[in-house]
């Protein structure tokens, strides 16, 4: 047997409840003890001695590095995630801790206090970037980790990510099937690795179908962000009927720009996340979400196995991206019509 996985699959049980059993935790009853112990002698498992250790030495913590800015920690949408996250590793004994990171400190400069205290035996890594130090440094000190989010790290890690290319490629397909022809992007920050990859899917779709990628505005993945991008898109000579925003909370800037700029309904948006307020926007964004029933769990599950030291290559997942239509969006034809007799009347 060469694997903690494949001793619990032989078993029937559970990664989490073979891992508790072998290292004599008083949750798992007597009972399963003694056949996880019987099997794994039988099959020759060796435990991952490492591992373990971090398990009983340490803190049982699992720590997260989140950006504040004034008056919220983080992306809304993290929060979620990481409330189911904290959830299921509680269930194993680990506690979840977020750490905010001050305005003027840098995360990495908390991976480095967190890795040189042994305060913790796993980190979760957010908002990840397309070459991030942050791997490099748990990657250089063997600390367990996944992140939420690829990066272009020459050694594989652990992550959970959704399918963003997919997503706005098939996004900005639709807006073309519905007739727009000026289709905008406003993205986040291309150091990142989601807004990279959402850039290249609207990029990708444009050139398939030989449409311009000039309607392009970067801005910081905030509401203020997505505000100062549209404005700058709508003063272009030729301005976009479409515009795809990397995220929810930029959109929400973008239709309040528009709103500004006497366009209200007229310009059809997407964004991305689904966050809650979402719905609530006038007109209802319409956006897109990744795909699973429970993200939160998944990369708890994705922790669990990384700590107990399965190979990075085996804790990579893509999800799909879903859209979620809503009335931002629902314009095109109507829009397409109207522009036709303005141009009758002239």
């Amino acid at each position: 047997m060469s694997n903690l996985k494949q001793l619990a699959q032989s078993l029937g049980l559970s990664i989490t409840t073979v891992s508790r059993a072998l290292d004599g935790y008083s949750d798992v009853s007597a009972k399963t003890k003694a056949r996880v112990l019987e099997a794994a002698a039988k099959s020759g498992y060796q435990p991952n001695v490492a591992a373990r250790r971090l398990r009983r030495q340490r803190a049982e913590l699992v720590a997260v590095t989140l950006p504040t800015a004034p008056g919220h920690i983080g992306p809304p949408h993290f929060l979620d995630i990481l409330s189911a996250c904290a959830e299921h590793l509680a269930l194993s004994g680990l506690n979840l801790v977020i750490a905010p990171v001050p305005r003027g400190q840098s995360e990495l400069e908390m991976c480095q206090r967190f890795v040189d205290g042994q305060r913790v035996d796993a980190m979760l890594l957010v908002r990840t970037k397309r070459n991030d130090e942050r791997v490099e440094l748990l990657q250089s000190r063997g600390i367990p980790f996944v992140t939420l989010g690829r990066t272009e790290s020459a050694k594989p890690h652990a992550f959970l990510d959704g399918d963003g290319f997919a997503g706005f490629r098939d996004a900005t397909l639709r807006f073309i099937a519905d007739g727009h022809t000026h289709i905008g992007h406003i993205a986040g920050p291309q150091a990142f690795s989601f807004a990279h990859h959402r850039r290249m899917g609207w990029e990708a779709a444009l050139g398939q179908t030989g449409l311009s990628s000039a309607l392009l505005a970067e801005g910081d993945p905030t509401e203020q962000g997505g505000y100062a991008a549209a404005k700058a898109l709508m003063s272009a000579s030729i301005k976009p009927t479409a515009i795809l925003c990397a995220t929810d909370e930029m959109a929400v800037g973008t239709l309040r720009a528009l709103r500004e700029v006497a366009c209200g309904n007229a310009v059809s948006i997407i964004g991305h996340d689904d966050l809650p307020m979402s719905a609530f926007t006038d007109p209802p964004l319409s956006t897109m979400r990744v795909t699973g029933d429970d993200i939160g769990v998944r990369i708890a599950s994705l922790l669990l196995r990384a700590i107990d030291g399965e190979a990075p290559e085996a804790l990579q997942e893509i999800h799909p991206v879903e859209f979620l239509p809503r009335a931002s969006h629902r314009r095109a034809q109507r829009l397409a019509a109207n522009d036709a007799g303005v141009q009758a009347e002239e």
